[in-house]
């Protein structure tokens, strides 16, 4: 099982239009695969048709008072599962806070699933700041994938980002996470996307995906009719870019060792 973090503390950059896309395409190739929703805001959990359960979040988990067994449920996808957030996530923020391992919190809530080996990947779709929960899921991945808007910010973001890896890893909370993936979204054909695709990958290299998300409005609307874009517009430019951005994500992890 390998867990990753969809981030960036930016918000309205195809976060979680990414998290829950590119987890249904994995499943859709017959990768096991657990969505958890670390936003209150539960974006990721409405966007599967799915309504917010009150104490099914990861709060109680984070808290130590159940397990995360516990609060999994399954989606209308095969192969896909998810922990939906709900409102006491809001609280999360100061809850976490008080406790002296407030950084491992949610890796400690995670093992569970480790000894489980239920799951092929588990990936955490966080909210857009650099608060508790963003840096809980920081310290509990094995790696970090960031989409990133095609615009002149995005550097800026990203630099952001770089620091925020820096810190924990020198915190000792998680001294292996990786900036393994950063996904260029939004994309529109003008010179300053390509400008800023150019840019981004003259600093990054080979963390940058080849793949690219358009901008869509099939994108837009799918989460409205709480399906993933291979299901609400299976033939549309959004749903063949996250399938492509899935395949590429297998081929590059084929490649790590287990």
């Amino acid at each position: 099982m390998k867990t990753v973090a969809v981030a960036n503390q930016k918000g309205g950059v195809g976060k979680t239009t990414t998290s829950v896309n590119l987890a249904a395409c994995l499943a859709a190739e017959g990768q096991r695969v657990l969505l958890i929703d670390l936003d209150p805001q539960a974006n990721a959990t409405s966007g599967y048709g799915l309504d917010c359960i009150e104490g099914l979040s990861i709060y109680g988990p984070l808290l130590g008072q159940r397990s995360i067994l516990d609060c999994v449920v399954p989606t209308r996808y095969e192969h896909l599962f998810m922990v939906p957030a709900d409102l006491d996530l809001a609280g999360a923020e100061i809850e976490v806070a008080r406790f002296d391992d407030h950084l491992t919190r949610l890796r400690v809530a995670l093992e569970p699933l480790r000894k489980d080996v239920a799951f092929d990947w588990v990936l955490l779709d966080c909210p857009p700041s650099l608060g508790i929960l963003m840096t809980n899921a920081l310290a509990a991945a094995d790696e970090l994938l960031v989409p990133i808007q095609c615009e002149y910010f995005a550097l800026e973001g990203l630099s952001k980002i770089v620091r925020v890896i820096q810190q924990i890893q020198d915190s000792g909370a998680n001294p292996g996470l990786v900036l393994a993936g950063i996904l260029m979204t939004m994309y529109a054909r003008t010179n300053l996307a390509q400008q800023v695709i150019e840019e981004v990958r003259k600093h990054f290299e080979d963390a940058v995906y080849e793949t690219v998300i358009p901008r869509s409005i099939r994108l837009s609307e799918a989460p409205s009719f709480g399906k993933p874009i291979i299901d609400y517009d299976p033939s549309g430019a959004g749903a063949v870019a996250y399938q492509a951005l899935a395949g590429e994500f297998l081929k590059r992890h084929s490649k790590l060792p287990a």
